[in-house]
């Protein structure tokens, strides 16, 4: 049996480059694994994929007939191995649905690292990434963790020093965002905003908390904010209320807060109170 942690991730800085004939959008921007996470354990079978759930949405998509991206990881490891056993695959939620915090992508990864141990085959990260981009644009990243530069469709990886500890604290709204929504609309933007990426990576590998703090941006963040007006409501709440910045992760439509750690607790007793049908926790990175 092995037991993988599968770690969410925020972004500190998302730049849209431009879309490709395929689909695909080539992106230029910073992600950080945070503490929250789901657990998964694997159990070799003699054969098959043996996927338990204990979430009610994913066991509904299951139901109707959708692949759940961890089955596709399993599918796509013994493919790429050629092994001819199976795995029974027990999946612990906590990250939330639909967040913009790569909850799939990371429970994909970790099916693979878990996979790779299990079955002992001794596959690199750069091969295991190789994998996982089939799966997913973020599964890659999701692979190792960290700090990160990723470019591509997300594929090409850069490693960046990691910041001191920093405290957090995550809200995400009650609703669900179309990526593929937020992405068309993008593609129609005359003057889309470009987050400085370049700037944030400077600011990182000089260990200036301030400045990263400053140059958190998101280039998909006007578009799904002008979809869902609740997301800058919140960020306005956080500013108002201790928050050095506030910002969206990825296309949403979770919200994000910088925050001074005698100040994290209150922030997010104030938000359990005005949104009582929200994820809201104090979260941190490091």
């Amino acid at each position: 049996m092995i037991k993988e942690k599968a770690y969410a991730k925020i972004n500190l800085s998302l730049d849209v480059l431009g879309r490709r004939e395929n689909g695909y959008h080539d992106v230029k921007m910073i992600m950080q694994s945070i503490d929250l996470h789901d657990e998964l354990t694997l159990e070799k079978t003699d054969d098959g994929i043996v996927l338990l759930l204990d979430n009610a949405e994913l066991k509904a998509e299951e139901e109707s007939g959708k692949e759940n991206i961890i089955t596709k990881a399993a599918k796509a490891f013994f493919d790429r191995t050629k092994i001819k056993g199976g795995v029974k695959i027990n999946l612990v939620k906590n990250i939330p649905i639909a967040a913009g915090m790569a909850g799939g992508s990371t429970d994909a990864a970790a099916t693979l690292r878990g996979l790779n141990r299990l079955y002992e085959t001794g596959l690199s990260t750069e091969e295991l990434e190789k994998i996982g981009v089939l799966i997913g644009a973020d599964v890659p990243f999701c692979i190792e963790g960290g700090t990160k530069l990723s470019e591509g469709i997300g594929e090409i990886l850069t490693k960046l020093p990691s910041p001191s500890r920093t405290e957090i604290v995550i809200c995400k709204p009650d609703i669900n965002v179309s990526t593929k929504e937020v992405y068309e609309r993008f593609d129609e933007l005359k003057d889309p905003f470009h987050p400085d990426v370049d700037a944030m990576a400077e600011a990182l590998k000089a260990g200036n908390a301030k400045s990263v703090a400053k140059l958190l941006g998101n280039s998909l963040e006007d578009v799904t904010k002008s979809l869902h007006p609740i997301i800058g409501e919140i960020e306005e709440l956080m500013e108002e209320n201790g928050a050095t910045r506030a910002i969206m992760s990825g296309s949403g439509p979770t919200v994000y807060a910088i925050v001074a750690e005698d100040k994290k607790d209150g922030l997010v007793t104030l938000l359990k109170e005005r949104y009582p049908a929200f994820y809201v926790k104090g979260h941190y990175y490091d």
